[in-house]
Formats: C-alpha cells, structure tokens, sequence
C-alpha cells in the first residue's frame, strides 16, 4: 500500500503508470501553475460534468491575479474548490480508485493530501416504469441503472430520519458501489450486522453481473432454485418494504434493488392488490394464489389421472379421451412444457415489433399442426397453455421458475412412481421448502412455524388503519 510523498513528481508518475494516462483516450490530466506551484487534475472525460470541471478550473486561476501569500497554500486551494462534496485522500490505490469511479482528483504540489470532487455525470437512461411490475393505479416510476438516482427515487418516498444508506465498495480490481438501505429501529440490528459482515468478507475481482452474483455470494447457494431475496425495480416497493423491518441492497449498475429476507409469500405479492378496495384486493390475492398452485399442480395431476382413469370423475372423462397418437402422455406434456419455455425465451429476443406475429405464428400455427399430425392431444395443450398462464401470474420471475423446475420434478416422479411417486414428491417438496432459511429466517414464515394472525394477512388485505406500530 503506497501513499502519497512530498515529491510531486513522484506522486504524478505513479498515478500515471497505475490508471494509463496517454494510453487510454478518456483519462484527462490538467496541470496547473496555481501561485507558482504546480496542481494537476485527474479526470475521466465520460463520467464527469464537463461544465462543473470548467468552473473548478475558472476559480484556481482566479487566485493568480489576486495572490494571498499569508493563507495556508493547501486551505486557499480547498476553499476556492466550488463544489460542496469533497474528500482527502492520501493512499495512491484510493486516489486511482476515486478517478475510475468518475471523481476529479486534485494533487497539489508539496502536499501528501490529494483532494477528491465529487464531479460525476454518470450516462443514464430516463426513469420508466419496469416491464414486470406494472400496475393501473399508483406511480408508473422505476429504478435505473444510475445508483444516485435510485436513492434519490427513495428518498422521494421515505422522509423519515431513521433510513440509512451505507455505501459497500465490492470488488477487488474493478470496484462496485453496493448501497445497504434500512430504518433504523425497525430493522433487526443483526440482521444489518449480518449482511454488513458477509459483504466485508466478498472476496472478487468485479461485480459486472451485479446483483445476481452479489446474492449468490451472500448467501453461498449452490443449486438451491427457489429465490431467497426478493428482486423489485419499483422505488413504493421497496419503501413499503423497509416499514416492515426487511433491508434493501441497491447495486450501481443494476434497476434491481434485493429486498431481504424474503420469504416465500413475499415473492407473492402484488402491489396492485394494495392499489384497490380491500375486498377487490383480497380477490386479486387469491386468484394470483389459484394461479400458481396451477402453474405448479396442473399438468402433474393431469398426469396421475390419466395414468389411474378409474379415479377421473365422470364429468371430466371428456378431457382424458385420447386418441391413438404417436407418443405418451408424459412425452407430450414433457415435450409443450419444454415448447413453451421456447417461446418464452424466443420473445425476450425477438425485438418488439416482431413479437406479436412470432407468439401467434408459434402458439396457434405450430400448436394445431402439432395436434394434427398426432404428436398432441387437445387437452395436453389446453393444461399445459393454462399452467403457462399461471406461471406469468406469478409475480415473482425467479419463482415463477423454480415452480416450473418443481414442475418438471413431480412430471418425472409420476412417470416413474405413479401415484406414489407424486406422494413422495409433494412431502419432499414441502420439507426442502421448510429446511430453507432467508438470513436466518424460515422461508415458509409464517406457515412454518404457524402464526395465525401473521396467515390471515398474508391471505387477506385487510384495509389500512391509524395504527402507528410497524
């Protein structure tokens, strides 16, 4: 760890040869003769303002006309910095790492204090509401890729003294600006302790994917697919969110914010149930819950049934009439589950004005071709269609596919098992589901351990009151 000397020199070919100056194009260095010593500037040209650098550069000259040979050299240099966000640096590492980030970093000759300026323009796209999350009523904003603009999107919405925003860099060559987001006092202390410590022990050259990989490292999954943080792109989300003791992780970089800990019926709710009437909300819950008890049970149950017919009921022998065709059921729903993901993934590619003829060229062409040439029965497509609607009722993508994988499991134990095998799927199933933890609290909670009062709400919306306790 190297730190700045008296030698200016020194101090500037060092910068020089750790960041590239004359080698890459968008590191500037300015020098200056401020009252006959030297000052050298260390900017990047694309994360700066441009006009504000300008100003800086205005008053240090100014000095010279008007010299003040009884000030401290260094306090006349500070003080004639017009910006109001500025720091001293004195390690040659932080310094390379200020400018990098799109700060200007100040060096004054004979001085072992480097000045940083917060200057930084970062390029960002317009605030928007995110594809995902959208709802009728309520703000149509969301976060963006720029992290001083999320929090600020935040700080709109929670007024509050008690919220804190702590800045993690993570990374060891290439740092990323983690921000812990919390309200004092209703936040558990050690759950803040806890997500503070696992981020100081982060050990990676880069955070390029972002949220995603710093998720994966805070919680050391493995091949765990249930989510165990919730990712939000809405700013209401995640203030609503932080009322309720969670902690928020914003990521520079990334729209998405993780909320933790999250359990599983937190990845079921909507914030459009709480943008109408409690009655009208607490119908939307419930058939958000149909839809992904669907999207989970449909077609294995379609399955069993088929495989045991004497069990159908005989109002629903219509839909287990099967003709001779070309391949087993479990083949055809294995085959329109696989289907359907490829039109899933080919939409997310296929540029919008592209996207509706591919989704009706795909789903009804090929889907009735399929049915003609003996590779489908008509049910098969009808339940597998009706769980694919579930699974985009689902608010949550991450557990709309871990669903579809659990889906895809229970398939595959009926195929071998039967009935037996789906009973085994269903109890192991539900007590991987009850051995997972978010941050130490119970993925299941409030189910497991059972809580009443906690059930009810998450089942209904109850109307707001004038209740002042979190």
């Amino acid at each position: 760890m190297e730190y700045l000397t008296k030698d200016v020199k020194y101090n500037i070919d060092k910068i020089d040869t750790l960041i590239g100056v004359n080698i890459s194009f968008d590191i500037g260095r300015r020098e200056l003769v401020i009252l006959d010593k030297q000052i050298y500037l260390y900017y990047l040209s694309s994360l700066i303002d441009s006009q504000a650098l300008t100003l800086i550069i205005t008053n240090l000259l100014k000095l010279n006309d008007e010299p003040n040979k009884n000030d401290d050299y260094f306090e006349l240099i500070v003080n004639n910095i017009a910006y109001e966000n500025i720091k001293y640096q004195t390690n040659l590492q932080n310094i390379c790492e200020d400018i990098l980030n799109g700060l200007v970093v100040v060096i004054v000759e004979g001085e072992e204090r480097a000045i940083s300026v917060e200057l930084r323009k970062y390029p960002t796209r317009s605030i928007s509401e995110p594809d995902m999350e959208k709802v009728i009523r309520g703000p149509h904003d969301g976060f963006t890729e720029n992290l001083s603009v999320n929090i600020a999107l935040l700080r709109r919405r929670i007024k509050d003294i008690r919220l804190r925003n702590i800045i993690y860099p993570v990374g060891t060559k290439s740092k990323t600006n983690c921000c812990i987001s919390y309200l004092e006092g209703v936040c558990d202390p050690s759950l803040i302790r806890m997500v503070c410590d696992r981020l100081k022990q982060i050990n990676t050259l880069h955070l390029i994917l972002t949220d995603k990989a710093l998720e994966e490292m805070l919680l050391k999954q493995k091949f765990n697919p249930y989510p165990l943080v919730r990712y939000t792109e809405r700013a209401d989300t995640v203030a609503v969110h932080l009322y309720q003791g969670m902690i928020a992780i914003f990521v520079d970089t990334s729209p998405s914010v993780i909320l933790a800990p999250a359990t599983l019926f937190d990845h079921l709710q909507h914030f459009e149930e709480y943008r109408q009437t409690p009655l009208a909300g607490t119908y939307l819950r419930f058939l958000r819950f149909g839809g992904v008890l669907l999207s989970v049970f449909l077609t294995p149950l379609y399955l069993l049934l088929s495989l045991y017919p004497n069990y159908i009921p005989s109002f629903l022998s219509f839909l287990f009439e099967n003709p001779n065709l070309n391949l087993p059921i479990f083949w055809q729903l294995i085959l329109a589950e696989i289907g359907v993901e490829f039109l899933r993934m080919a939409s997310i590619h296929t540029p919008n004005a592209l996207s509706t003829a591919m989704s009706l060229i795909a789903g009804i062409l090929i889907g009735d071709i399929a049915i003609r040439l003996g590779f489908f029965n008509e049910s098969v497509v009808l339940f597998v269609a009706l769980a694919a609607i579930g699974t985009y009722i689902t608010p949550s993508y991450e557990l709309g596919l871990a669903n579809k994988i659990t889906k895809l499991f229970f398939l595959c134990l009926i195929y071998i098992g039967g009935f037996w095998g789906f009973v085994i799927g269903v109890v192991a199933w539900f007590i991987y589901l009850c051995s997972l933890k978010s941050f130490n609290k119970p993925y299941l909670s409030p189910l497991v351990p059972f809580n009443s009062s906690k059930i009810l709400k998450v089942l209904i919306r109850f109307p707001y009151t004038n209740n002042k306790k979190r």
